[in-house]
């Protein structure tokens, strides 16, 4: 009926993820992982959000489907930053697995790259088709 919490899955030096408390070396790590992984998604969705704001603010009608595709667009990478942020959490830690033998899972940030680059492709296949009808 009752389950343990998910934090008290992931280990460090023999201590739960949510009591552990980190040496300045790993808390450098964390630090530099969060400036260049999630520091760079918000950033790039802030930058999508803002465009899309110039466009339906600045242009005419005939751009508001550009302005709503960059929305969505921008939307699209705050979601991967909310799930790369979400993986990222479980970096440092090792999983006590139902055996109870311990294991240090490593996974890279490839699932999120190839969402992204899926998401890239088309935003900017539809901003062509988007494009290429206004000079219709």
């Amino acid at each position: 009926m009752f389950s343990a919490h998910p934090r008290d899955h992931y280990h460090l030096r023999l201590h739960r993820a949510r009591s552990v408390v980190l040496t300045p070396s790993e808390l450098v790590e964390v630090r530099a992982a969060q400036r260049t992984f999630e520091g760079a998604y918000i950033r790039t969705a802030i930058s999508q959000f803002s465009f899309a704001l110039v466009v339906l603010k600045i242009f005419t009608a005939e751009f508001y489907s550009i302005g709503a595709l960059f929305a969505v667009y921008g939307t699209g990478v705050l979601l991967a930053s909310l799930f790369r942020r979400h993986e990222g959490n479980k970096q440092f830690f090792s999983e006590i697995g139902e055996d109870g033998v311990e294991r240090k899972r490593f996974r890279t940030s490839g699932n999120v790259v190839v969402a992204l680059t899926g998401l890239s492709v088309a935003a900017y296949a539809c901003l062509l088709m988007l494009t290429m009808r206004l000079s219709d």
